[in-house]
């Protein structure tokens, strides 16, 4: 049987990446990039007029921090700044440029395949991203309507050029929903192994612990509950014990798991510039070697100053290197002219924090539970945004949405957000699911979930079906609330208007070096 709802979710986000693939070569051509004080290294390769065309193309996309990951991707982890990008994504687009991209090899530059692999792979994982989104909101939402309006804002999400362009993002937000879908289903190994992918994307990753621990913690306490009602003293003492030493062995090497990543990556940097045991000086282009002197780079040498952090009790590059050359640290932004930067993050932390204040003013005590306490349907809805299910959910998105506050550079609070968290298309999904719009476009979906069946009974109404859908690609409920922009509500239009316009906006600004998010 044919999911309408899924169908129309994998259409929309492959025709607003195709669409944003083509507004960038737009807004790329038409705009004269800025000149940003950026990282920009020098091209060790002649350009060919193959190259010449990739950039037209997807030149767009390979700006700001972009420069970094595809510099990653093709030299390895040269400078002391580096580290502050985490390797699997740029392996990952070096792998996919030496392997499926090899016949381009000789029209193209290294470069130049690797921005094509990036695009091809985030492209790839924003469509994937998309679906499981769907299927995890499926089964902590429990309706299908709230998990379908959920995939349909990410598709539209206000980080859409980070997304797009050679950044971690989609990768990061492929592998935590997929870790969180996972460990819904009860897979926890499978879960486990995903969010230590995800901790070698991105350093929050180790933040998604939590879930495991949460979930094996909540599991052992009911199924504990249960099974003591049933039984004599003795046996409960011995479930206990043998319970509890097997949740904590869980949650020990989950946990352990999902950590590993992230310690294994400042044990390389270690040895890069701590030791002599991984020096490369003499194969550094020199080019590169003058643009660390030119710009103060440090670059790993026997013969150079040992970098102060490799004295501390705990030699941890990625913080030493947030806080040198980036200026992360707590309190940081509370500046007058970082003013600007906090009004561009304020749309999404007013969301994120009024999504908690709903569900805590609907069940308070529930809350004060930490949610580890079975609830009657007369105490608290099974289904929407008020289940018990998002609970853990919104605990995530609170640490994540406070330590980006007071410890980030707060504009990145947007991409920090809606790559990491669920939570900010469950809640605007929920927010919509009042308008009046909306009941006459489900309507409409449910008799083309109903023709959808009906075909679904030879090869050739499957031809057919994928004929008509193609058509009807762009037809779903966001877009019909669109059209229909002026009859929709104001609470309809705050969501969309701004969904919509940071979508637009990151393309236009990002693509020719200009500041966004």
């Amino acid at each position: 049987m044919v999911d309408a709802h899924l169908w129309k979710v994998v259409q929309f986000s492959m025709c607003t990446r195709l669409i944003a693939i083509v507004l960038q070569v737009f807004f790329n051509a038409l705009i004269p990039d800025h000149s940003a004080d950026a990282f920009c290294p020098p091209r060790l390769t002649l350009s060919t007029g193959w190259d010449f065309i990739v950039e037209i193309l997807f030149g767009g996309f390979s700006h700001w921090d972009a420069e970094h990951f595809l510099f990653i991707a093709e030299y390895g982890y040269l400078y002391e700044h580096n580290f502050a990008f985490f390797p699997i994504f740029p392996l990952t687009v070096r792998l996919i440029a030496n392997t499926f991209l090899w016949p381009l090899h000789g029209l193209l530059s290294l470069r130049s395949s690797l921005l094509v692999s990036a695009v091809m792979l985030n492209s790839a994982l924003h469509v994937v991203s998309a679906v499981i989104l769907y299927r995890l909101g499926c089964i902590v939402l429990q309706s299908r309507r709230l998990a379908y309006l959920s995939a349909l804002f990410f598709c539209l999400n206000p980080a859409n050029i980070f997304m797009a362009a050679a950044y971690s993002e989609s990768m990061f937000a492929f592998l935590a929903f997929s870790a969180m879908w996972q460990l819904e289903r009860g897979g926890v190994v499978s879960s486990c192994l995903l969010f230590s992918f995800a901790t070698g994307v991105r350093s929050n990753g180790i933040v998604n612990a939590g879930f495991l621990i949460y979930s094996q913690v909540k599991q052992n306490i009911f199924y504990s509950a249960a099974v003591y009602k049933h039984s004599t003293v003795l046996r409960q003492i011995c479930f206990h014990t043998v319970k509890s030493t097997l949740t904590f062995l869980t949650v020990l090497t989950g946990t352990f798991v999902i950590l590993l990543p992230f310690f294994l990556f400042q044990y390389y940097a270690f040895l890069q510039f701590c030791t002599r045991e991984m020096n490369h000086q003499e194969e550094i282009p020199h080019p590169l070697l003058e643009l660390a002197a030119s710009k103060g780079y440090r670059v790993a040498s026997t013969t150079g100053e040992v970098p102060s952090w490799c004295a501390e009790h705990y030699p941890i590059i990625y913080s030493y290197v947030q806080d040198v050359y980036w200026n992360v640290g707590f309190l940081r932004y509370f500046q007058l002219r970082q003013i600007p930067n906090c009004l561009l993050a304020l749309p999404v932390t007013l969301l994120c924090s009024w999504a908690s204040w709903y569900f805590i003013s609907a069940d308070p005590w529930y809350c004060l539970k930490l949610g580890l306490v079975k609830t009657s349907k007369q105490d608290k809805p099974a289904s929407g945004f008020y289940s018990p299910n998002v609970f853990v959910y919104l605990v995530h998105c609170s640490c994540l949405l406070v330590f980006g506050i007071f410890h980030m550079h707060v504009q990145v609070l947007t991409r920090f957000l809606c790559s990491s968290s669920p939570v900010l298309y469950w809640f605007c999904a929920h927010l919509l699911q009042k308008e009046p719009l909306l009941d006459e476009y489900s309507c409409k979906l449910s008799s083309c979930t109903t023709r959808l069946q009906a075909d679904d009974t030879s090869s050739t109404s499957a031809i057919s079906l994928i004929d008509r859908s193609w058509k009807n690609a762009m037809s779903n409920s966001i877009t019909e609330l669109f059209l229909n922009w002026k009859k929709c509500t104001s609470t309809t239009r705050c969501i969309l208007g701004y969904f919509l316009s940071y979508w637009m906006l990151g393309l236009l600004l990002h693509c020719n070096f200009l500041p966004w998010t």
